[in-house]
């Protein structure tokens, strides 16, 4: 090739990148350079303010008071209160769930001269969930471990587990917290037992020289558990100016039953049971959820069965004088409309 028409096409190329190099340079510019920015500017956005609710001025529990006017008390309430009344779906079930338990635990309360407060510790212990299961083994409505329940006379072994049984589990409840209110001195520490076991409390009540639930040094939860409890009462106490507008239809309604006291020396099929009484095994079983198996073991039990029935369970247990020792109604309770 001619040694000129080589220089030519050079002085093209270079050309050609030069003004390749110019026009991405310009462009660089113009994307960078606010004076010809193109960018919109962001939407303007309104955000509504977040509803915020305070603790009230005083509060007492289990008649109580609780010392809000310290720092750390109020901050540790103030915690528990937030966490709580934020967890709306939670709440709402708190309140369905009290419509079905709370009238028999308070009740219950009342006949043994204990305070009211005490029913939003079930709440705290197990969102009134019957069945409900820790990971450290405690079971039922009050989250009984399996020692607690022995000696507060609840039976468990491979058939039965009385933890189970609202009724069973409330009465060894409080009985419970009544012995550990006369062993303690106060209701706060009563239920710091109840949480966190009275040795490891009595150690710390003589270590710190102080009998003060709010001036113990004690593990975190057992820290938190009277506020968690109290926090539990301020809000179901005030529900609906926290939000929660639940009407008595939208409550569970308690399940209507009747008891019959039997003493068995030989096992029972909850089956067969049923049918005779006109329902079926799940009606029974969920009356019944201590029995762990099929069929009632051998020994002494209150059985529950549907409201009206109880008559036809004593006439078809009688008619199994094999197995069944003896057999009587011990409370009955008619069909009503439930009015809580």
């Amino acid at each position: 090739m001619d040694n000129s028409i080589q220089k030519l096409i050079s002085a093209l190329l270079i050309f050609a990148a030069g003004v390749y190099t110019a026009h991405y340079l310009g462009l660089m510019h113009s994307a960078t350079s606010p004076a010809i920015s193109r960018e919109r500017p962001l939407p303007e956005i309104t955000v509504s303010p977040v509803e915020y609710w305070t603790l009230p001025e005083t509060l007492t529990l289990c008649g109580e008071r609780i010392p809000l006017e310290d720092r750390h008390t109020w901050e540790m309430l103030d915690r528990e209160f937030h966490i709580t009344l934020w967890d709306r779906a939670q709440v709402v079930m708190y309140l369905k769930r009290a419509g079905r338990y709370f009238n028999t635990i308070s009740k219950k309360l009342a006949a043994a001269g204990m305070p009211d407060d005490l029913k939003y510790l079930a709440v705290a212990e197990s969102a009134l969930i019957t069945y409900s299961r820790s990971d450290k083994g405690a079971r039922g409505p009050w989250q009984f471990m399996v020692l607690a329940a022995r000696s507060n006379g609840l039976r468990r072994n491979g058939a039965i587990d009385e933890r189970l049984n609202f009724e069973r589990s409330t009465d060894a409840a409080i009985r419970n917290l009544k012995r550990l209110y006369e062993k303690f001195g106060s209701w706060s520490l009563a239920m710091a037992a109840y949480n966190g076991g009275e040795t490891r409390l009595r150690k710390a009540i003589e270590e710190q020289n102080t009998s003060d639930y709010f001036r113990l040094n004690l593990p975190i939860e057992t820290e938190r558990y009277l506020f968690r409890i109290a926090a539990i009462k301020i809000i179901m106490e005030n529900s609906e100016r926290y939000g929660y507008t639940l009407t008595k239809e939208e409550l569970y309604r308690p399940i209507r039953t009747d008891a019959v006291h039997i003493r068995l020396n030989g096992s029972l099929d909850l089956g067969e049971l049923a049918a005779a009484v006109g329902t079926d095994f799940k009606e029974i079983k969920e009356r019944n959820p201590q029995f762990l198996r099929d069929y009632i073991p051998p020994g002494e039990h209150t059985l529950f069965v549907p409201a009206g029935s109880g008559m036809s369970a004593v006439a078809y247990l009688s008619g199994k004088s094999e197995k069944v020792q003896r057999a009587k109604l011990v409370r009955s309770e008619r069909k009503v409309v439930d009015r809580h």
